[in-house]
């Protein structure tokens, strides 16, 4: 809830106004694990650190389904993703379900369609504002052209992302593919959309009793997720 404010008079007198609430939000954490080996003399041997190698391979076997779980994720032993919230027409969003525009990127006002997009969005989270979308959607969006025939993608320069009418491009491999019911573009202010709870971090256990002449590496990492306020994106459904 927001504070609340009123006018006054320069003598009028002043009563208490209603002040913001905190309202819990409650991500239950899941759990990735992984326990690759490798042998004790290929430990000792090797010319490579093959500790480090193998906490590379798991950081980035987690971090691609953690990806997966933050868009789609169902919540049951993982986080859950914001396409799997209820999706409804921006004209009957309510609080608790993800609001949505049409599109349909075989009509001719395909890139007006996006202007419609980053409209939805009140102004002060279209400020941080970004586009997620996998790659074969970028693809579709990059031939798209203004009524003056000019591209509406422009490429990143000096390090700095493309953008799409002035707004950064994200490419999120586990967004779905252009499709019909399908949620393929999202927009907004992704901080302040979705929030990513990290219990820990990453913890390896090594373990060269188990499982002998083997070493384990028993790697867990806790993280939960879920949508934490339901204004700052919104969704293209095609």
């Amino acid at each position: 809830l927001g504070a609340a404010a009123s006018w006054v008079g320069e003598q009028v007198a002043r009563t208490e106004t209603a002040q913001s609430g905190l309202s819990l939000l409650e991500f239950p954490a899941g759990e990735l694990y992984a326990m690759p080996a490798a042998t004790q003399t290929l430990l000792e041997d090797s010319y490579a650190d093959i500790d480090a190698w193998l906490a590379d391979e798991v950081e980035a076997a987690f971090a691609a389904q953690e990806s997966a779980a933050f868009i789609s994720g169902d919540g049951d032993g993982k986080p859950k993703g914001f396409l799997d919230y209820d999706i409804v027409a921006e004209a009957s969003h309510v609080w608790g379900k993800v609001g949505s525009v049409a599109g349909d990127f075989t009509a001719a006002d395909a890139a007006d369609q996006l202007i419609d997009l980053i409209y939805t969005p009140k102004a002060q989270f279209r400020a941080n504002g970004r586009f997620v979308m996998n790659r074969r959607t970028v693809a579709a969006v990059r031939k798209l052209k203004d009524v003056d025939g000019r591209y509406i993608w422009q490429p990143g320069t000096g390090g700095e992302p493309a953008t799409i009418m002035g707004y950064p491009v994200t490419e999120a491999e586990d967004m779905p593919d252009i499709g019909t019911g399908n949620a393929a573009i999202a927009f907004g202010d992704f901080r302040r959309f979705y929030l990513i709870a990290d219990r820990q971090g990453a913890r390896v256990l090594r373990d060269p009793y188990s499982a002998k002449p083997f070493v384990l590496f028993y790697t867990t990492k806790r993280v939960g997720g879920g949508v934490q306020n339901f204004d700052a994106a919104k969704v293209m459904v095609f």
